[in-house]
C-alpha cells in the first residue's frame, strides 16, 4: 500500500530531520569549538603547547622561557617568518630519559585566492632535552624559531 496522496511519508521526515539534526551538530562543533584542551606542562608535549602559543601569540619572552641554553646560543641574526596564519597540530611524540621528539603538522594559510584559502601543510619536529627535571626546547621548526635578545647585564 502506497501512502495517500497529499499525505507525507513519514519515513521520508524522520530521514529528512536526522539529517538536519547531523547537520547542525557538525555546524556547532566546527563554530564553537574553543582553544584545545591544555596538556600536562611537565610533558614534552605540554612544553611545546605553551611555547608555539606564546610565539604565535607574539609573546617572545614568556616562549623564551621554555628554551635551553643551547638553543639561545645558536641564535643569529635572522629574518622573522610571517606567523600570522599557521597552524601547530601535534602528531606524535617520542619520549626517552633525557630527550624528546615532538612532531607537529604545521599548516600555513596565505590569504584568501580566487579559488579559497591556499594552505599547506609540513611536519616537523621540536627536540627537547631534560633539564634539571623540566623539559626545555633545544631546536624548534624554522616557523617557530625565536632568537631573543641577550639579558642587558648592569
Amino acid at each position: 500500500m502506497s501512502a495517500p496522496a497529499g499525505r507525507p511519508d513519514r519515513i521520508l521526515i524522520v530521514i529528512l530531520s536526522v539529517v538536519a539534526c547531523l547537520v547542525l551538530a557538525a555546524l556547532a562543533a566546527v563554530f564553537f569549538r574553543g582553544q584545545p584542551e591544555p596538556l600536562g606542562e611537565g610533558t614534552p608535549a605540554g612544553v611545546v603547547q605553551r611555547y608555539a602559543a606564546a610565539v604565535l601569540d607574539g609573546d617572545e619572552t614568556t616562549a623564551a622561557g621554555y628554551l635551553a641554553d643551547r638553543s639561545r646560543r645558536q641564535c643569529g641574526p635572522a629574518e622573522r617568518p610571517a606567523r600570522s596564519g599557521l597552524r601547530v597540530t601535534l602528531v606524535s611524540t617520542t619520549e626517552r630519559a633525557d630527550s624528546a621528539d615532538v612532531r607537529v603538522a604545521i599548516t600555513v594559510s596565505n590569504g584568501a585566492g580566487p579559488f579559497g584559502s591556499q594552505e599547506y601543510e609540513t611536519e616537523d619536529v621540536f627536540d627537547l632535552v631534560k633539564v634539571g627535571g623540566r623539559w626545555l626546547v633545544e631546536t624548534a621548526p624554522w616557523q617557530l624559531t625565536i632568537c631573543p635578545a641577550p639579558a642587558v647585564r648592569p
